[in-house]
């Protein structure tokens, strides 16, 4: 299985240095040059590789870590995304007037083919970039997606990074919790929970 993340930002930075801690190989883009920022990627470890967009698409899971209104732009970089999954974890605040549906059910219709799994959204930079082992417990990651399959390997690599996946359902259901919703946020957004592993 190969990784990458799209966006470098504070979310794309803080979810490589998730990937280094456990050694765990993964491709980052932007949409520029990737000379660009590869001094900030080595600084953070040596399986943090800096990539061009056309290259890190080719990844089997994608961490979208672009803003809300980047995310049309990468999904052009592949015609189709068959047999890829999309792990959203954007935010979209305030959610426009008329959007009846939440927004990774936007993104999921942009990438055309792909499983899309929303999570990694609802911590904020400074938590998610912090050790995911916390007196004894694992910081909870929530995920959900109308694709059931999708949600069974991407709670595997949270749990191979240290975290606590706890799977919600449904986008429209279980992943409304951690959505925007008009002009307030869902009840499980920055929550920071903890569960003790078995």
């Amino acid at each position: 299985m190969t990784y990458a993340i799209i966006g470098f930002g504070k979310i794309g930075q803080v979810l490589a240095k998730a990937f280094a801690r456990k050694g765990v190989e993964v491709f980052v883009a932007t949409t520029r040059d990737p000379e660009s920022f590869a001094a900030d990627a080595a600084a953070i470890g040596p399986t943090v590789l800096p990539r061009t967009l056309a290259e890190a698409v080719k990844a089997d899971t994608v961490f979208l870590a672009v803003r809300f209104e980047a995310h049309p732009k990468v999904a052009k970089a592949l015609p189709s995304w068959k047999g890829k999954t999309i792990v959203d974890a954007t935010n979209l605040f305030p959610v426009p007037e008329g959007l009846e549906v939440p927004s990774s059910a936007v993104v999921a219709k942009a990438f055309t083919g792909a499983k899309l799994v929303k999570g990694f959204n609802h911590l904020l930079a400074a938590t998610l970039a912090a050790d995911p082992v916390v007196e004894g417990g694992h910081r909870v990651v929530f995920l959900s997606s109308d694709d059931e399959d999708a949600i069974g390997p991407v709670a595997a690599l949270a749990r191979q990074l240290g975290f606590a996946p706890v799977e919600l359902g449904k986008l429209d259901a279980g992943g409304a919790l951690v959505h925007a919703h008009g002009r307030t946020w869902g009840p499980l957004i920055f929550q920071d929970l903890f569960k003790k592993q078995p």
